[in-house]
């Protein structure tokens, strides 16, 4: 799954921010609470292919220190397709494209990387952006950082 992960810019800590108050939001009130809210707006549908990249790599990848299996080449590959899948989306139609790549951030984390400390979906959504802030304020705040 490299070949599918250019390097680039990280988010800054408002990205991160505005990207999980719109996936919290939607979790915690469904579409009627978010409804318009992407519409023509392709900055947010690109934030949250970010986080989907990043909520999706780490955990689907093969890892180099494990034995492979057909599993995790298959979860590889799921993690490919997915990404590869919401890439086209947000590409294709960056103004209608947030809701259901929030969705399926929502799905990602509810089916495949539930937190034993967090039972709540949400309370992971928060976990994760409370790790992604301080990734964000690490990077920006850094001598020489991305401006």
């Amino acid at each position: 799954m490299p070949y599918l992960i250019p390097s680039r810019t990280p988010l800054t800590p408002e990205q991160v921010e505005r990207g999980f108050d719109y996936l919290l939001t939607l979790q915690m009130g469904g579409g009627s609470a978010v409804a318009g809210r992407a519409e023509a707006d392709p900055e947010l549908a690109f934030i949250l292919l970010r986080l989907a990249e990043d909520i999706v790599w780490p955990v689907t990848t093969l890892d180099a220190e494990a034995d492979p299996c057909a599993d995790s080449f298959a979860l590889d590959e799921v993690g490919c397709v997915l990404l590869s899948s919401l890439r086209d989306w947000a590409r294709d139609s960056p103004t209608t494209a947030a809701l259901g790549i929030a969705r399926s951030i929502i799905r990602f984390t509810a089916n495949v990387i539930p937190d034993p400390d967090h039972a709540d979906t949400a309370d992971t959504l928060e976990a994760m952006r409370d790790e992604r802030l301080v990734l964000a304020h690490a990077v920006y705040s850094a001598p020489g950082a991305h401006r």
